[in-house]
């Protein structure tokens, strides 16, 4: 692990008992679009950032879920959350950079909010791709503020500055069948697939 991702499991490991508080006032279009997306996978279904487990509640009971964080602390209250709820679902430690799963092992892959705290959006999208059987489904929403007015101005001073995911996915190799925005333009849906 890099240092830019110890840091980033530092930031969540401290973030963790208090994650769900902020997540409780959560925009009803972020909601809807959890629901929306989590309906949509299909099969053997991996969560990456799976965080707390907030959307635990919202996939189809026939889906095979697997979730992974770099955080032991998130894990452990998602543990918790899918104990409650009485779903079944594999949790693992680990890196979306470095995923510990071989090729092809998924139908579908989603990341909710998330992409934009991971270190190298490339890195995890090509690890996404990787990971999808052919024909599998990406299920992506995240933050996208600074891709905006005056944001951006601030991100390309950044030392590793983050772009737009569906520009990313679609270099990882991903075929973009929908993507919208929502709340203003501040945040990106996408669907799309890995081709045969």
């Amino acid at each position: 692990m890099n240092a830019r991702t110890e840091k980033a499991r530092e930031f969540w490991e401290g973030r963790a008992k208090r994650y769900d508080t902020g997540a409780r006032i959560e925009p009803a279009g972020i909601r809807n679009t959890r629901r929306l997306l989590c309906g949509g996978a299909r099969g053997r279904t991996l969560e990456v950032a799976v965080g707390t487990g907030m959307n635990l509640e919202h996939y189809p009971p026939q889906v095979k879920l697997t979730g992974v964080d770099l955080s032991p602390a998130m894990l452990e209250r998602a543990r918790e959350r899918a104990e409650e709820q009485g779903r079944p679902v594999t949790l693992v430690e680990g890196d979306a950079q470095e995923l510990d799963f071989a090729d092809q092992s998924f139908d579908t892959v989603l990341c909710a909010l998330a992409l934009c705290t991971i270190p190298d959006q490339g890195r995890a999208l090509a690890e996404m791709h990787r990971v999808l059987a052919p024909g599998g489904r990406l299920l992506l929403v995240d933050h996208i503020e600074y891709t905006r007015f005056p944001f951006r101005l601030r991100e390309r001073l950044r030392k590793h500055p983050r772009r737009l995911p569906r520009t990313v996915a679609e270099e990882a190799g991903f075929e973009v069948g929908h993507h919208d925005r929502l709340l203003f333009g501040m945040v990106e849906r996408l669907v799309a697939h890995r081709p045969h």
